[in-house]
């Protein structure tokens, strides 16, 4: 992806026309490894016997979480979602009632009384804990961000790491196009507002009509696409330092970053010859800052 306009030091966000980000919370890093929770019979017969927890892995998103309480508690599908309205969930006002982000990854307990609210409620207040902790309220102030944004970041960086080592270097690249104006030009933003998850994105992906589009809209994404884990977190807020643009995992363990956007042409087309001897011919990825 290359630079047709000259690179700008404001750091741009989407959400309002706001082009600064602001420091406004605090972030932490930490995470519960089982949460008490109720659960209510509908009938109040034995029934099936259920499962004694239920584990929400880092990066799911909110739809994923959703079916999984659905069916961790043998309920109708959808029925974890039009709870929403009725969890009273403590969400940030930047998120406009929408969780993503806050169905904190854990291992939540479940017992004769669990109802989605209260599951619910449990992963954001469990998120809320953990984000208003030290020692990383000082990493998100020193970098001009409010919780929100800093969860926003820890989703993608989740989303495109390939593996733990990969992240700090993956946020480093968020901030370094932020700072220069350029767009994200994330795939896991597209593959968000596609509802789906590969490793290929092609020219007409990027051309869609979405919010979640970061090829065409500056700054971050409206919201988090999805629910970052304590290792996210912490890259978000205390990124290493490198003048890294572009990134792309060639083949698994082999994560390539650059600042260089000709080395970065070559890294691709090293990744979509991989590609090509592991799947049917088929459009190329795009040359993108993602993998």
């Amino acid at each position: 992806m290359q630079m047709n306009t000259p690179p700008r030091r404001t750091i741009r966000l989407t959400r309002r026309g706001r082009i600064t980000l602001v420091a406004t919370g605090a972030v932490v890093a930490g995470i519960a490894v089982a949460v008490p929770l109720l659960y209510l019979d509908h009938d109040g017969s034995a029934g099936p016997a259920r499962p004694a927890s239920l584990v929400i892995p880092e990066g799911w998103r909110a739809g994923q979480v959703y079916d999984a309480v659905d069916k961790a508690l043998a309920l109708p599908a959808g029925t974890t979602r039009q709870s929403l309205t009725k969890a009273h969930l403590k969400l940030p006002g930047d998120a406009e009632g929408n969780p993503e982000g806050y169905l904190f990854p854990a291992t939540y307990a479940l017992t004769g009384k669990t109802t989605p609210q209260k599951m619910l409620a449990s992963m954001v207040d469990t998120a809320n804990r953990t984000f208003n902790k030290a020692p990383i309220a000082a990493g998100a102030q020193h970098n001009a961000m409010n919780i929100y944004q800093a969860v926003t970041i820890a989703s993608i960086v989740q989303a495109e790491s390939a593996t733990k080592s990969d992240m700090g270097k993956v946020a480093r690249v968020v901030f370094n196009r932020l700072e220069r104006g350029m767009p994200l030009q994330m795939d896991s933003t597209i593959n968000y507002a596609l509802n789906r998850s590969t490793l290929r994105t092609t020219a007409d992906d990027t051309r869609i009509e979405s919010p979640y589009n970061s090829y065409q809209r500056m700054g971050l994404p409206p919201t988090p696409i999805g629910n970052p884990g304590e290792e996210a977190m912490k890259a978000a807020i205390s990124p290493p330092t490198g003048d890294w643009l572009y990134f792309v995992t060639v083949k698994p363990g082999d994560t390539r970053f650059t600042a260089d956007y000709q080395q970065h042409l070559r890294n691709v087309a090293e990744f979509n010859a991989v590609q090509q001897k592991r799947v049917s011919p088929g459009p190329a990825a795009t040359t993108t800052a993602a993998n």
